[in-house]
C-alpha cells in the first residue's frame, strides 16, 4: 500500500476515532442522522470496494450475508400492547420504534437488525440496520441491484432465512450463485439440481466458512459500541440514532481492519488492534 494511502487511511482513524468518541458519550453528532445514516451506508459501500485493490484480502469474489438482532434499550412492548398501540401505565423508557422477531439462538428479540455483507476475511462490503421485523427477503431485494451490479461477486452465500427460488434463477442468470442450504427447497428437479450444485466441494466449502466469515462480525460491532449485555442490548433508542451508532461501528471496523492490513497483521480482525485503534 502506498505512503499517500497509508497517511488517507491513520488520518480517517484520528477523525473517526473523534467522531465516535462524541456519539458513544455524548450520543450526539452534529449533523441530522437521517441525513448522516445514508452518508455511511455510501462510505461504507465505497471502503467496501476501494479496499481491494489494496490488499487481496478484501476481495469481493465470495460473499456472505446475514442478520442479527440487537435488543432495545428499556423494556420490552408486548405484542398485544403493541399491536393496537396501547403502553401500559407504568412502563417508561419504552423505545416505541423497536419491533420484535425470533432469533434462532435467543429465541424472540424486541429491537433492532443489522443486516450486514462481508466478504471471505469478514471485511464489511454493504450494510442495512432496520427494525427486527425486518426480514431477509426484504434486505435482499433492497441490497440486490448493489451486489449485482456494483459488487459482482461469482457467489453468496447466507443461511436458509435467504432461500428464494426465483431469486436464485434470477442471480444464477446475472452471473452470481446464491449458495443457501436450501432445507425446505427439496422437491422437484430444479431443487435437485440445485443441492446437487451447493454440494460441490468448493460450493460446500463455502457455506461451511459462513459461520467463520460473518457471524464472528456481529461480536465485533458489539463490543465497539458497548452492546455487550444480554441479547446485545444497545446502548441507545430510536431507529435513526441506532442506525448511526452501528454505522459509526462498521465504519470503524472496516478503517481498523485496514490499519491491520497496512501493519502486516496476519489477523485482520484483531480485536485488541481494533479497540486500540480507537483508543
Amino acid at each position: 500500500m502506498s505512503k499517500n494511502i497509508h497517511f488517507i487511511v491513520i488520518s480517517t482513524i484520528n477523525i473517526v476515532s473523534v467522531i465516535l468518541q462524541q456519539y458513544f458519550k455524548t450520543r450526539q453528532v452534529v449533523v441530522p442522522q437521517d441525513i448522516l445514516y445514508p452518508v455511511l451506508q455510501d462510505l461504507i459501500a465505497d471502503i467496501g470496494q476501494d479496499a481491494q485493490v489494496f490488499d487481496e484480502r478484501f476481495d469481493q469474489r465470495h460473499l456472505y450475508e446475514d442478520k442479527s438482532l440487537f435488543k432495545a434499550q428499556g423494556p420490552v412492548w408486548h405484542q398485544s400492547d403493541r399491536r393496537v398501540g396501547r403502553v401500559p401505565a407504568g412502563l417508561r423508557h419504552l423505545d416505541t420504534d423497536a419491533t420484535w422477531s425470533k432469533s434462532g439462538y435467543h429465541g424472540w428479540v424486541y429491537g433492532y437488525s443489522l443486516h450486514l455483507t462481508c466478504n471471505q476475511s469478514g471485511f464489511p462490503k454493504l450494510l442495512q440496520v432496520e427494525t427486527a421485523a425486518f426480514s431477509e427477503k426484504q434486505a435482499m431485494e433492497s441490497k440486490e441491484t448493489l451486489i449485482l451490479n456494483d459488487l459482482q461477486p461469482e457467489t453468496l452465500a447466507a443461511d436458509n432465512g435467504y432461500t428464494q427460488v426465483m431469486r436464485i434463477r434470477r442471480w444464477a442468470k446475472a452471473g452470481v450463485a446464491l449458495l443457501t442450504p436450501a432445507a425446505k427447497w427439496v422437491n422437484g428437479r430444479y431443487a435437485k439440481a440445485y443441492h446437487r450444485f451447493v454440494q460441490r466441494p468448493r460450493m460446500a466449502d463455502l457455506l461451511t466458512q459462513r459461520r467463520t466469515a460473518i457471524e464472528p462480525l456481529f461480536d465485533l460491532i458489539a463490543k465497539i459500541i458497548g452492546a455487550i449485555a444480554n441479547h446485545k442490548q444497545l446502548p441507545l433508542q430510536r431507529l435513526s440514532n441506532v442506525r448511526t451508532c452501528i454505522g459509526l461501528a462498521v465504519l470503524s471496523l472496516q478503517i481498523a481492519m485496514l490499519a491491520n492490513s497496512i501493519w502486516d497483521l496476519s489477523t485482520l480482525r484483531s480485536i485488541s488492534t481494533i479497540m486500540g485503534a480507537f483508543a
